[in-house]
C-alpha cells in the first residue's frame, strides 16, 4: 500500500453530489459546468517557505515530524520556528513580474489560477488589515516595491490574460495567537487549546478568518474560486461557522465556487484528489480536480526533481478523458521567477495544446471510460476525439471503433493536426478505420470523429 504523505488530509464527511436543497444549488450547477469546461489550471504555492527552500510551512508544526525529514530547516524546533517567522525580513522577490507569469501560463494552456494568499504559517501575500504578518508590513523589504500587494498584482495580470482566478487560503493560521497560543505547549497542525473550554479565544479567531476572507472577496476584483485548505479546520472542535461565512462571501461574489477541501457536504462544491488520478472505478460523483505538482513539492525547493514534460501531458490527457480537471503545481523562486524546469514543461504543454486544444477544453468523457489501452476518448456535442497515447509506430493500423465502445454513427473521420480526411477509410458496417503510419509519428496525435 502506498504511503500517504503527511501533508495530505484524508477526506471526511459526505463527498457525494448534493441535491438541490440549498439556495446556491442552481447557481452552482451552471458554474460547475463552466468550471469543467476549463479543464486545466495552475496552482502557485509561494511564500516564506520559498526563501527557506523547504516543503511549504509544515516544518513549523512540532508534531508533524515527517516534514523535517530528511533535513530540517533548523535542528532545534524553537530555533526553527523563530528563524522561519523572521524570514519576513528576508523575503524580497525583486524580479517579481506577474504579467510574465500570466503570459507564460496562458501560453501553457492554463485556463485558471489558484494562488496562495496565506499558507498555514500565517504569512499573507496580500495587504490584509487584520494582521501585521504580511508582505506589506514595514518589516518586509518588499513593502516599498510598487507591486507590493502581490495578490492584487497577480490577479489583475491573470485576468488581463483571460484566465479565471481563485484564492487559496488556509483556514489554519499558526502565527495567530488565537490559533497557536503563545505558550510552551507542543504545537501541531490543530488549534493548540480546547476551543470549547475557551470559546472567547476561538470566537476571536473565527472573526479573524471571516474578516480576512471578506477582504479578499471585496478588494481584489472578480474571484471565481475559493480553495480552502487545512482540511482539519472548520468543523467540530474548530467550528468556523461555515454556513454563515460562505453566505456572507457570496453576497460579495455571487457566483463563487467554494472548495472546502476534504470536508464534504455543502461547501465542498468539487473534490480535489491530491497527487493522484482516480481510476474509472473511483471517479467522484461530484465535479473533481486532480492536483499534482510539476516537481515533488508544491513550493520552491532548490533540490526538487521535476516530472518529464511528456509525463505531465499524459496526465492532462488521462484526467480529462475521465471527466476531471487538473491543476498543476508551480512554485516560484524567492526572487519571483519561475524555474527553468517549470517553464520547459509549460512550453511543452502549450505547444501540444495549441494544435490539439479542441480535444481537451469544453469536453466530457465517453462512457464506458477506457483504461489500460492506447486510446483516450473525449467528446462534445458534435465530435468524439480519440487521443493516441501509445508508443510511436512505423506502420499503418486498422482501428475497430467497437473495441473502444464507440457505437454512434460517424459521418466523417479526420486527423486533428492536419485535418487529413480519413472518411473514405471508414467502414460504416464494421466501424473500422485505416490509419496511416504517419499519424503515429506525432506525440499523442488525435483523431476526430464527427457524429452523424
Amino acid at each position: 500500500m502506498m504511503e500517504i504523505r503527511g501533508d495530505i488530509e484524508i477526506a471526511k464527511g459526505n463527498q457525494q453530489a448534493l441535491s438541490n436543497q440549498y439556495q446556491e444549488s442552481k447557481m452552482l450547477a451552471k458554474r460547475l459546468e463552466w468550471f469543467q469546461d476549463l479543464k486545466l489550471g495552475v496552482i502557485m504555492h509561494w511564500g516564506l517557505y520559498a526563501e527557506a527552500g523547504i516543503v511549504e510551512s509544515w516544518q513549523l508544526s512540532e508534531k508533524d515530524e515527517w516534514a523535517r525529514e530528511p533535513v530540517a530547516f533548523r535542528e532545534d524546533i524553537k530555533v526553527l520556528q523563530r528563524d522561519y517567522w523572521e524570514l519576513i525580513t528576508e523575503f524580497n522577490p525583486t524580479q517579481f513580474n506577474p504579467e510574465q507569469w500570466a503570459k507564460d501560463c496562458r501560453e501553457a494552456g492554463f485556463k485558471y489560477l489558484i494562488l496562495t494568499t496565506k499558507h498555514h504559517d500565517g504569512f499573507n501575500l496580500f495587504d490584509t488589515q487584520f494582521s501585521d504578518y504580511k508582505i506589506t508590513s514595514p518589516r518586509s523589504p518588499f513593502s516599498t516595491h510598487p507591486k507590493r500587494n502581490l495578490v492584487k498584482e497577480v490577479f489583475d495580470a491573470f485576468r488581463q490574460e483571460g484566465l479565471a482566478v481563485g484564492v487559496y487560503y488556509s483556514k489554519a493560521d499558526w502565527h495567530h495567537p488565537c490559533y497557536w497560543l503563545p505558550d510552551e505547549t507542543k504545537k501541531g497542525r490543530h488549534a493548540s487549546y480546547d476551543t470549547q473550554a475557551n470559546p472567547e479565544i476561538w470566537l476571536e479567531y473565527v472573526n479573524f478568518v471571516h474578516n480576512q476572507l471578506e477582504e479578499l472577496m471585496t478588494d481584489y476584483g472578480k474571484i471565481d474560486l475559493l480553495w480552502l485548505d487545512a482540511g482539519w479546520c472548520g468543523q467540530g472542535q474548530e467550528d468556523l461557522q461555515m454556513d454563515v461565512l460562505i453566505e456572507k462571501l457570496r453576497e460579495k461574489q455571487p457566483e463563487l465556487i467554494v472548495v472546502d477541501r476534504m470536508m464534504g457536504g455543502r461547501h465542498e462544491n468539487y473534490v480535489t484528489p491530491e497527487r493522484k488520478i482516480p481510476t474509472k472505478d473511483q471517479l467522484p460523483s461530484k465535479a473533481w480536480e486532480s492536483n499534482i505538482p510539476l516537481g515533488n513539492d508544491w513550493g520552491y525547493v532548490p533540490t526538487d526533481t521535476f516530472k518529464q514534460p511528456k509525463e505531465v501531458l499524459e496526465t492532462v490527457i488521462d484526467v480529462v478523458s475521465k471527466g476531471g480537471n487538473l491543476i498543476l503545481g508551480v512554485g516560484p523562486k524567492p526572487d519571483g521567477t519561475l524555474t527553468k524546469e517549470e517553464k520547459e514543461i509549460m512550453r511543452y504543454l502549450g505547444q501540444w495544446l495549441l494544435i490539439n486544444q479542441e480535444a481537451i477544453y469544453k469536453t466530457r468523457p465517453v462512457f464506458p471510460i477506457q483504461e489500460k489501452i492506447d486510446w483516450k476518448l473525449t467528446q462534445n456535442d458534435s465530435f468524439i476525439y480519440l487521443i493516441y497515447t501509445g508508443e510511436p509506430k512505423n506502420y499503418s493500423e486498422v482501428l475497430d471503433l467497437k473495441d473502444l465502445a464507440v457505437t454512434q454513427s460517424i459521418s466523417k473521420v479526420y486527423t486533428l493536426s492536419e485535418t487529413k480526411l480519413l472518411s473514405e477509410e471508414l467502414d460504416q458496417s464494421s466501424k473500422a478505420i485505416s490509419i496511416p503510419k504517419e499519424f503515429f509519428q506525432d506525440v499523442y496525435p488525435v483523431l476526430v470523429l464527427e457524429k452523424a
